[in-house]
């Protein structure tokens, strides 16, 4: 959980599908499907990120993602940086959980601001008019917004290889979803404190996945 497993066995199934009909189908079209899948099947509202990065994902590179394009860029990651998976053993699924209702709070935001999505809204637009909002919605809308600029930010450490940049972002990252989007629950967040104090400024860590555990 949380590492996108649903989304990696919808695109292997695709794929499989995809080589084995001779479809006329690019990693795109099959990670679309999979998304299709789990919105129209499962009942989850996911987005398409965890789709695209199984289908288009690169060894030892990063994907910088454009989900209403569909544009990926491929981002180097730093040579001798590793990505250590810990699973907290708190179980959960996204179905059932509060997952739908923060998409729900997010498109709130978004008609309230007259925009298609989020990503269409500058942060100073939300910071003039933050007060009319619902007090959750605004939280929600924020950690959007941040965190979009965030993983721009993000890419640019990582080509750089400023590994003390990317574990700030991380942690603001990590802060957002905790305060803001409200996701974390108190096992990974103590999880999270135990490996800063670890790592200090030589990496970063923060939750990964819808939330709700994993």
């Amino acid at each position: 959980a949380g590492l996108s497993s649903s989304a990696s066995l919808e695109v292997a199934v695709g794929t499989v599908l995809q080589q084995l009909y001779h479809l006329p189908l690019d990693g795109a079209q099959i990670a679309l499907n999979g998304q299709e899948a789990e919105n129209q099947f499962v009942g989850c509202n996911c987005g398409i990120m965890d789709q695209l990065i199984s289908a288009l994902g690169k060894k030892d590179h990063a994907l910088l993602i454009d989900c209403r394009s569909l544009g990926t860029k491929a981002v180097s990651m730093p040579k001798g940086v590793a990505v250590v998976i810990i699973n907290s053993n708190f179980k959960r699924t996204l179905v059932g959980s509060e997952y739908n209702t923060r998409r729900e709070q997010c498109e709130t935001g978004a008609r309230f601001f007259q925009q298609p999505a989020l990503r269409d809204v500058t942060i100073e637009e939300f910071n003039a008019v933050a007060h009319e909002l619902d007090p959750i919605v605004a939280k929600r809308v924020r950690h959007i917004l941040t965190e979009n600029a965030r993983t721009v930010e993000a890419a640019s450490a990582l080509e750089q290889g400023d590994l003390k940049r990317m574990g700030e972002l991380m942690a603001e990252s990590h802060a957002s979803m905790r305060d803001d989007f409200e996701i974390t629950v108190p096992q990974i967040d103590t999880l999270v404190e135990i490996v800063k104090a670890v790592i200090g400024d030589k990496g970063g860590v923060r939750m990964t996945g819808g939330g709700f555990g994993g």
